[in-house]
Parts: structure tokens; sequence; C-alpha cells
């Protein structure tokens, strides 16, 4: 949840949508929490075996492999006792039940998670370790250890629904993944909330206590987001919160505040002392009186149009330093009114603000192992194969299959590296690029791995008959996957090719990656692509030659007819062959004719009908 009063939607004007590339080789805090209740419900409605395992594999390979990120999974460790309190509230607010008859918890004790879910975080934990992920259990809140991480570098955006991150100093948030769209990562920056809202971190801790958070459901009776959003902007962020603590403690006058914004002069108190504003002409709204107008020109409506007074429009606003005076006189007493009523409502709170969750909000944990614990291991295939079979019942083949794309990411990083003689998971060795694959706008390569003879076996694939293991087509992708597979859940699973009486692999994998990895490789493939897009357009009629696609041109599309034969061209090539025809026969009758028509009647007549 995070701060109440539909926070999210405050921001959402400044969210930024960052491209499919957005987190290649970059660092990223994951909140565990938050993946595995993000879609439990609908798995579980699916019937899914252990659905937290399931998302959590495919979720996990995804942003590794897809994405190129470096996820760092963060725990929840033991909630705070308001926290506590909070959840019990919620949990009977949702069940209807009177939170007058619910019984007061003891100050200072906190209450646990639910076992079932610890069950199933403990579970996903085990899992990421196998997959080689570094995971970090927080002292308090998951989401305050990620933005605790970002805003000291460890890892460079935070990927939570929970927006008390920014309350934590979290400085990006990806708040959702659509690996479906343009612009997958719908995220968040601080800066772009500064500046858009005006609000730095101590503002929107403000604004939690007014509106309500994770520590407080309810925050001050009365006051909803667009109230305190436009109350704490009256202050300084370094003074805010003493200025609450202030008003808490007492209703504070409107003379005690200071309502001048930047950029604008303040007027003295004398000035709202002088006489009222001049009279007004009824007729075009400026200062002085219709009789005066009919003899003098007004000098307002004589400087514009030429004559003595011209009716005033519908929306008129007189722009004269008496006009102004009294509406910033009375903008100021709105001020004051809003100022004072927002006061008496927080002065009729008891113990507010409370300080202790003020010191939740700007605490940090010690961050002396932070360094030595984010490190990304190779996982441990075999033992991840057992954990599997045991908890989701897969088949080794799958767990294998599925896995792959996983491996071939770390073996290229590697190779980029420092490139060897190594092989894929020792028995794998990189072939060839297949072609240019798009997908959801974005290029990969289709890259072919070797020597796969001895990896795929059981259940999922057939042995040919040259003793290669080959995936069956009549078991399709849906029929393989264990329920429905949305969003980040969603992978490209292996394709296998067999050719030549030989098995080979087809991953797609990122062309940045693959042409830091293979170089020479990357330039054979183009040069081959070259070499026969010349030969195709040689062989068209004409011989036009038309500049090809290279690997820098972003996937821009040619025109059809540099792919396709003009049919105009033949059409044309027919029109003058049967032209052509024509000509002869029209010449052969034209002969004809001038020949038989010396003949006699008689001899004719004989020839056309013998």
């Amino acid at each position: 949840m995070g701060v109440g009063g539909k926070f999210w939607d405050a921001l959402k004007p400044y969210a930024r949508y960052e491209g499919f590339d957005f987190l290649r080789n970059k660092k990223v805090a994951v909140d565990l929490s938050f993946w595995i209740v993000q879609h439990e419900t609908a798995l579980k409605s699916s019937g899914v075996r252990n659905p937290h395992l399931r998302l959590m594999f495919f979720r996990t390979i995804n942003l590794f492999s897809k994405f190129g990120a470096y996820p760092v999974f963060v725990v929840d460790g033991k909630p705070s006792h308001l926290k506590s309190k909070a959840r019990i509230a919620r949990f009977f607010r949702s069940s209807g039940i009177d939170l007058k008859d619910v019984p007061v918890a003891e100050e200072g004790v906190s209450v646990d998670r639910n076992k079932l879910f610890v069950k199933c975080v403990e579970e996903c934990v085990d899992l990421l370790e196998l997959l080689g992920m570094p995971v970090l259990r927080a002292r308090g809140e998951a989401e305050a250890l990620c933005a605790q991480l970002n805003s000291e570098g460890f890892v460079d955006a935070c990927i939570t629904s929970d927006s008390d991150a920014f309350l934590f100093g979290a400085k990006c948030v990806i708040k959702h993944v659509d690996p479906k769209s343009m612009g997958p990562f719908e995220c968040y920056y601080v800066e772009d909330i500064e500046v858009g809202l005006g609000l730095g971190r101590k503002h929107l801790i403000a604004v939690s206590l007014l509106v309500g958070s994770d520590h407080n459901l309810n925050g001050v009776q009365g006051i909803g987001m667009e109230t305190a959003l436009r109350f704490v902007k009256k202050f300084n962020e370094d003074e805010v919160l003493q200025r609450l603590n202030e008003i808490g403690s007492g209703p504070m006058l409107p003379s005690d505040a200071s309502f001048s914004s930047p950029g604008k002069c303040s007027r003295s108190p004398d000035v709202f002392l002088q006489k009222s504003k001049a009279p007004h002409c009824s007729f075009c709204g400026h200062p002085g009186n219709k009789t005066l107008h009919s003899r003098v020109p007004c000098e307002y409506c004589h400087s514009t149009t030429g004559t003595n007074c011209s009716k005033k429009s519908l929306k008129f606003k007189c722009e004269c330093s008496g006009c102004e005076r009294v509406r910033e006189e009375k903008e100021l007493k709105k001020n004051e009114k809003f100022h004072l009523r927002v006061c008496k409502k927080i002065a009729m709170e008891c113990n507010f603000p409370c300080n202790e969750i003020i010191e939740i909000y700007l605490t940090n944990e010690d961050n002396d192992d932070f360094s030595a614990r984010l490190l990304w291991k190779g996982p441990d295939i075999e033992m991840l194969i057992d954990f599997l079979a045991c908890h989701l019942h897969w088949e080794p083949s799958y767990i294998r299959q599925h896995i792959f794309p996983m491996l071939s990411t770390i073996f290229l990083r590697d190779m980029a590296l420092n490139p060897s003689d190594i092989l894929l998971h020792g028995q794998y060795k990189f072939d060839s690029i297949q072609r240019v694959k798009i997908r959801y706008g974005h290029q990969y390569y289709v890259v072919r791995w070797g020597n796969f003879a001895s990896v795929m076996s059981d259940v999922n694939c057939s042995v040919s008959s040259e003793g290669y293991y080959v995936v069956s087509d009549s078991e399709s992708e849906d029929t393989q996957m264990d329920g429905p597979c949305n969003g980040l859940d969603e992978l490209n699973v292996p394709q296998v090719q067999v050719d030549s009486g030989c098995s080979f692999i087809l991953t797609d994998e990122n062309l940045e990656l693959v042409q830091a990895a293979f170089p020479a490789e990357v330039d054979s493939f183009w040069q081959q692509k070259e070499i026969k897009e010349s030969k195709r357009r040689m062989s068209r009629p004409g011989g036009t030659c038309i500049e090809s696609p290279s690997p820098n041109s972003g996937g821009v599309q040619l025109a059809i007819t540099d792919y396709y034969r003009s049919s105009k061209l033949l059409n044309q090539a027919k029109d003058n062959h049967n032209s052509a025809q024509n000509e002869e026969t029209g010449c052969l009758k034209e002969k004809r004719n001038a020949s038989s028509s010396s003949l006699p009647k008689s001899v004719r007549r004989r020839l056309l009908f013998s």
C-alpha cells in the first residue's frame, strides 16, 4: 500500500515509460513480498501448484535474461508494532468488523506475518539462492532497504508498488512492468516529483502523516490528498515537520504563517487599510462611471478601440491596481481560512505527529556489508532440478529447457569480459547467428548453439533416427506451461532445430551482448546477409541496385518493392510482346490481301472453298 489517499494518482502525471533496454546491465532491488502477492490470487484461482515458486522462477529468469538486469531480492524483516497494529486494523476493516470492537494491541508488541506467507517467502528465498541471485534480509520493511540501496548507489532502481519507498529515500521506483509494450517500465523519479509537485522527501513524509500510511491508516480525519498537498507546500522542506509539531501542540494563528510564495512580492498590512477601490463603469468595467465616460473617453477603451467606452465581455476582469489589490486580499483571506481550518483538524488529533513514524522513515540500516553481499553466481542446476521436481513436479528436461536462456546470458556476459574457448555449461558451443528477430518492436539475434545431443531427455523429447533428442512438435509451449503466463511470467522457450542430422538450440539474445561476445561472428553474419541481398537484387529485371540494411539500421523496414519483383515491369514486357505479335500478324494480312487482290475472282473462289 504505502501512502494512503490515492497517492499514486497524484504521482501518475510524472511517470516515465522507459524503453526495453532500460535495465540492461543495471542493478535493481526487488521487493520480494510485492512479487509474491502481486499475482498470487490470480494464479491460485487457476489451480496452479505452488504459484509463488512458479512465478518466482519465470520472473527471475525473464528479468535476468530478457531485460539483462542484475536483480537483488530484499525480504521483509520484523515489522514495527505500528505497522502490525495497522495491519490488524486493515484486516478487520476489510472483514466488515467495527474497529471499535477490535482489542487494542499492547504498546511495542510486533505481530509477525501469517505463517503460511512466511513459508512461501522462505521457499522463494531457497529458489533464488539456487538460481544464484543475492538475497538481503531487511531489519524492518523491505521497501525501506530497497530505497536505501537505491539512494546510496548500490542499485539503480527499485521494483515495488509501495509508494512509501519515496519516503525512505528512493530515487527511482518501477511500479509496473509490461514486456508487451514499447515502454515496458512505468518509472517514477524523485526529481520529477520534486519539480512537478514542488515537494521533497520531508514534504512527502508530512503528507503521509496527514492522509495515512502503512503505520497509521487513518491519518488526520477530514484531510484528503489535495488538502494535504496544498497545505504542506506552504512550508519549506527543512521546517515542515517542525511546523507540524507546533500545530499539533495547539492551533496556529494565521498571522504566524507565511503565505507569501516565491516570486510574488508581499504587501504590508497598511496597504489593506487604504480606502476601498474606486467606482467602476457599469458599461466597460474600467475605473470611472458611465456618465463620465460619455463626456470624457475612458483611458483604457479609448487607447485600444478609439471609442469613448466599449461594452465589456462576459469574462471581463479589470486589471487596475485597485482590483488587483482586492483580489490579492481575497486570496489571502481564503488561504488564511484554509490554513486555520486544517490547523484545527490537526490539533484535534491525539499525539500528532507521531515522531516514531518520522524516525522510521528517516533512519537507515547499517550498510557495511552490502557490497560484499551483492554477488551474482551461476545457478546450481542439479540442486535446482531436485528442488523444482519436488515442489512443482516438473520434469528435468522441462527445467533444463527453461533455464537455458539464463545460462546463455551468463555465458555471453563472461565472453564479453574475458573471451576464451570455454563452452556454455561445459557442452554447448556458439555455432552461428540465424537471423534477426523482432518481438514487440525490439530486435534480437536468433543464436544457434551446437552440441545439443546430451541435453534434452525424458518425456518432453523424442529420439530421432540419428540419436539426437528433439522436442516433439505435438507439445506446444501452452501445454508445457503450468498455468497462465502474463507480464514478466512470459518466457521465450528455446527452440530445437535439426539440420543435416545434427540438433541445435535456438535462443533469442540481445544484439549488443552478442556483438560484445562474438564480434567476428556478427560481422560474418552481416557480410553473408549483404552477399545474399546483392545476388537477389542482381537477379531482378534490370539489375537495380538498392542499398542493403545494416546492423545499425534500427529495424527500419524497406519498401515492399525492395523485396518483391515489380509486376509493372512484367506487364510492360508482356504488352510489348503482344504489340509486336500484332504488328507481325497485321503485316502478314496486308501481304496476303495484296497478293490475293491480283488473282481473278474465279480463282479466289476456288481457293476459298477448297
